[in-house]
């Protein structure tokens, strides 16, 4: 059996910069027509000549792969109209990070009242460039995502022009929410699909599933599941895939990402297919995120076929989701 996916896009995706990216970007151009990429580099993304500096470091590792590498600005609050409207054409969207709440994002926004956010907020609605957003709170570990749900409403009503997208979204109230606003759509890793806390923190700590947000509980995961599998039309595959170097995931302070880069299309054809919705998994990996972003991506053809493949212990040092199982479907 064979499933043909067209123009499949990750739209969620941390490539870091230097030998990191070097070693992962070529894994996931291979496999996809485009990515959203992640600004939380060291330094971050805040300027043109960074970005497009950037850019070129992502086209130079990934040479000779049909793929494009979709830019974001690191959020700021004080980015001016005339400065985005010069970098709009360079860009697809911005993300904003709650300070200090994840993986180089200190210099994210400490204040996130609608006053301090005014400036950037409106320029974006009104040059439509799309707000990405790590929504968690500094809370309690399992109560972050719920708790940041108010301040996506709040920024919902405030700006109803502005597409937001509430990325990595794990929970069943972020699932309902997503649905209340016109304005409002989100992206849905593959381990979120997969996993709950249970298979982090069960039995013996899984270092290589810990990532921000946390996995949370079952029921949790049905509700992903269910807005995945039938691809609603406001959520969108976004793999979240955050490379580490062994020695930073396997050690005190673990660092909080899980790689599915290499993978991902395989794992989620398996999943549709147990489900039986694999008529359903071309809108989630390329058909919503068209629409929601207006994108026309390159065109690029990947066939997968059911037959057995062993995930690799280690993709030079960095272990992937998984990791020496084996799993049914592969890439031709």
């Amino acid at each position: 059996m064979q499933v043909q996916l067209t123009s499949p896009l990750d739209m969620h995706l941390h490539f870091r910069s230097g030998d990191m990216l070097k070693t992962v970007a070529p894994l996931s151009s291979k496999s996809f027509a485009g990515g959203l990429i992640m600004p939380n580099t060291t330094p971050p993304i805040t300027t043109k000549e960074v970005l497009l500096e950037y850019k070129q470091e992502i086209l130079d590792a990934t040479n000779g792969d049909n793929f494009t590498p979709y830019m974001t600005l690191f959020f700021k609050d004080d980015y001016s109209y005339d400065f985005l409207k010069s970098v709009k054409d360079e860009i697809l969207a911005i993300k904003l990070y709650p300070a200090g709440i994840t993986t180089n994002s200190e210099g994210g926004v400490s204040s996130l009242s609608i006053d301090n956010l005014r400036t950037t907020l409106e320029a974006m609605s009104e040059l439509e460039i799309p707000l990405c957003i790590h929504g968690e709170s500094n809370g309690f570990v399992m109560d972050r995502e719920a708790e940041f749900i108010p301040i996506y409403k709040q920024l919902a009503t405030a700006f109803p022009k502005l597409k937001i997208i509430m990325e990595h979204i794990t929970t069943k109230a972020s699932a309902d929410a997503v649905l209340e606003f016109d304005n409002l759509y989100a992206t849905i890793t593959l381990h979120h699909l997969y996993i709950t806390l249970d298979d982090v923190a069960g039995g013996m700590l899984q270092p290589h599933l810990f990532c921000k947000p946390i996995a949370k509980r079952p029921e949790d995961r049905e509700a992903l599941l269910n807005l995945a599998l039938n691809a609603n039309e406001k959520v969108m595959f976004g793999s979240d895939s955050a490379p580490h170097p062994r020695s930073a995931k396997e050690a005190p302070g673990c660092a909080a990402g899980v790689f599915t880069a290499p993978i991902a299309l395989q794992l989620l054809t398996q999943l549709f297919a147990k489900h039986n919705k694999l008529e359903n998994l071309q809108a989630f990996v390329s058909d919503n995120a068209q629409k929601i972003y207006g994108l026309k991506p390159i065109e690029k053809t990947i066939t997968l076929e059911q037959k057995e493949f062993a995930i690799p212990a280690k993709y030079k040092d960095v272990v992937p989701f998984m990791a020496n199982q084996k799993i049914e479907w592969r890439i031709v």
